[in-house]
C-alpha cells in the first residue's frame, strides 16, 4: 500500500490506522462539532496552560495510559455508528461522482490553504528550515497552482514539510496526557487535542480573508476527506468493522505512529503489539 492511501481520512485519523508514516500531504480539520463545543471555546493560552495543569504520569508498562477507556469506548462506538450510518455512504457516493483529478485539486486546494498554520508553528518550534520549505510549498502553488488547485510544488520536487500545535507542544516539552477518542476526529491524546483547538487560530488566513471567502478552505477540506474515505473504503472498513477490538487496534496504531512522527523514543513510547490480544471489548 502506498502513502497517498494513507491521507488525510480526518474522521479516523486514516494515516495512523494503517500504520504508515505519511510522507505526502497531511490536511488539517479546522472545525469542531457540537459535541466538542466546550472544548472549542478555550483560547489558545488557556488552552496551553489546560495541558500544563492536566499532566498526568505517562505511560503503564505497556506503553499506554488510558485512564478514560470506558467513556472513550463509547466515544468510539458512537464515531463508528455515524460512520456506518453517514460518513461511509456519502463519501462513496461522492467518489463515484465526481472524478480522480477533480478530486485531487479540492485536495490539493485545502492543503495549501493550510500552509501556512504550518510556517506558524514551525517558526513556534524555531524550525527555521521547516517555515521556509512551508513558504515556498505555498507561495509556488498560490501563484503557479493557480491558487493550489494544482500541485506544483511537487511538479518542481520541492520537499514536503508538515506540523501542527501538538507538535509544537512536544517540542516545548509538553506531555503526551492520556488517550482520548474525540467526537467524529476519532483518536487523539489530551496533547494533540489542544493542539487541535490552537491550530484553529494558528493559520494567518483566517484574520486576513473575509467572509464568505475564509471558509473555502474548511469546505474543502471536508470534501477531500469524504474524497478520501470513499477511496479507500475496503481498507478503512476492515481496520473500523473486522477487527476483534477496533477501538485497541486504533489506539495502538495511532499511538504508536504518532509516536514515531514526533520522534519520541522515551522509554514510555513503546508499546507491545501482542497487547492487543489480551484486551477486549
Amino acid at each position: 500500500m502506498d502513502a497517498k492511501t494513507c491521507q488525510g481520512y480526518g474522521h479516523y485519523n486514516v494515516k495512523y490506522y494503517l500504520g504508515v508514516k505519511s510522507l505526502a500531504r497531511r490536511r488539517l480539520l479546522n472545525y469542531f462539532t457540537e459535541a466538542f463545543r466546550i472544548l472549542g471555546r478555550l483560547t489558545p493560552l488557556s488552552a496551553v496552560a489546560f495541558v500544563a495543569a492536566c499532566a498526568v504520569p505517562e505511560g503503564s508498562p505497556d506503553g499506554i495510559y488510558d485512564p478514560y477507556e470506558t467513556q472513550n469506548r463509547k466515544v468510539h462506538a458512537f464515531n463508528r455508528g455515524l460512520d456506518k450510518a453517514i460518513v461511509r455512504p456519502t463519501a462513496r457516493s461522492y467518489s463515484k461522482v465526481l472524478p480522480d483529478e477533480i478530486e485531487d485539486s479540492v485536495g490539493n486546494f485545502a492543503e495549501n490553504l493550510g500552509q501556512p498554520s504550518v510556517v506558524v508553528n514551525s517558526l513556534l518550534q524555531g524550525d527555521v528550515k521547516g517555515a521556509g520549505i512551508a513558504t515556498s510549498r505555498f507561495l509556488t502553488n498560490t501563484v503557479l497552482g493557480l491558487g493550489g488547485v494544482v500541485d506544483a510544488a511537487t511538479e518542481f520536487d520541492m520537499p514536503e514539510h508538515s506540523t501542527d500545535f501538538g507538535e509544537t507542544l512536544y517540542t516545548w516539552g509538553v506531555g503526551e496526557g492520556p488517550y482520548v477518542e474525540l467526537p467524529v476526529l476519532g483518536p487523539s491524546t489530551q496533547r494533540d487535542t489542544t493542539g487541535k483547538i490552537v491550530d484553529l487560530f494558528t493559520n494567518p488566513l483566517s484574520y486576513a480573508v473575509d467572509s464568505p471567502e475564509k471558509y473555502y478552505g474548511t469546505g474543502a477540506s471536508v470534501a477531500s476527506r469524504l474524497s478520501d474515505r470513499g477511496r479507500y473504503s475496503e481498507t478503512i472498513d476492515s481496520i473500523l468493522y473486522e477487527s476483534a477490538d477496533s477501538y485497541a487496534q486504533a489506539r495502538l496504531i495511532y499511538l504508536q505512529n504518532r509516536r514515531f512522527e514526533l520522534g519520541d523514543d522515551s522509554s514510555n513510547s513503546e508499546i507491545d503489539p501482542f497487547e492487543l490480544d489480551t484486551q477486549g471489548f
